[in-house]
């Protein structure tokens, strides 16, 4: 399956200065990235909290910086924000392009490959797969009130890694293990839709971000509190019976 990402939002980043502002600027160690290697991470703000989730690659001498279409104005905005003394340019790359997708894995590791892609992003095998894969979402699945820690970015933190902005509150909730909630998948029982923002029934806390039926069952994306996030468990939503799964699952 060919996910289409035509319309998401790709600049090239070029200048003497590009390895030590993204560097800086982002979660990613793009110190350690050889060329045609790629990185998930994300962009945060002085107190750590999620601003844009980014994709980087090594283009031999240049990076690529993707993400998905509603966060390419403001990407390129943080970039040009903070890019004030440093050499650095921003080229938007434009064009036909997708994701080969077979399956959860392939969310966080698919190369983007040039041609139009043959599946909408919002087809529902491919939302499915995204939702096993924990693959986020903006405005849906994470925003600016969260961590990276709280969701499937966590597994691409490197912390041995120098500053960057964001990193000081990152490392310390890391180094006490004290997040207060996840992002966990949940396997609910029926087909009913569920609509995001649904809350966990008590005494668990969370609620829903995305869900989708599949099969004879519905498979969702929730945050949920320390107290109840263990994979296996369960919990209720909406008065039904959900299984608790770590992601991807």
């Amino acid at each position: 399956m060919k996910v289409d990402r035509s319309s998401w939002g790709r600049l090239r980043v070029t200048g003497g200065d590009r390895v030590r502002f993204l560097q800086g600027l982002t979660t990613i160690n793009v110190e350690k990235l050889g060329d045609g290697d790629q990185a998930w991470g994300a962009i945060l703000n002085p107190k750590g909290r999620v601003l844009s989730v980014i994709c980087i690659a090594r283009l031999g001498e240049a990076f690529g910086v993707l993400c998905e279409e509603s966060l390419a104005e403001k990407t390129r905005a943080l970039l040009e924000r903070y890019a004030v003394m440093d050499d650095v340019a921003f080229e938007a790359m434009t064009g036909p392009a997708h994701h080969v997708i077979e399956d959860a894995d392939d969310f966080w590791h698919a190369k983007l490959e040039h041609g139009a892609g043959d599946t909408p992003e919002t087809d529902p095998v491919a939302e499915r797969l995204r939702i096993h894969a924990g693959f986020l979402r903006y405005g849906a699945d994470v925003d600016d009130d969260c961590f990276p820690f709280d969701t499937p970015l966590g597994r691409f933190l490197d912390y041995g890694k120098g500053c960057y902005v964001g990193q000081e509150p990152v490392f310390r909730v890391h180094a006490q293990g004290n997040a207060a909630r996840m992002l966990r998948g949940l396997a609910i029982e029926g087909t009913a839709p569920i609509a995001a923002g649904t809350a966990l029934t008590a005494p668990a806390k969370g609620s829903v971000t995305s869900s989708i039926v599949d099969g004879d069952a519905t498979r969702a994306l929730a945050y949920l509190h320390r107290t109840c996030w263990e994979p296996g468990g369960t919990v209720e939503v909406d008065g039904r019976k959900a299984k608790v799964y770590e992601l991807p699952w």
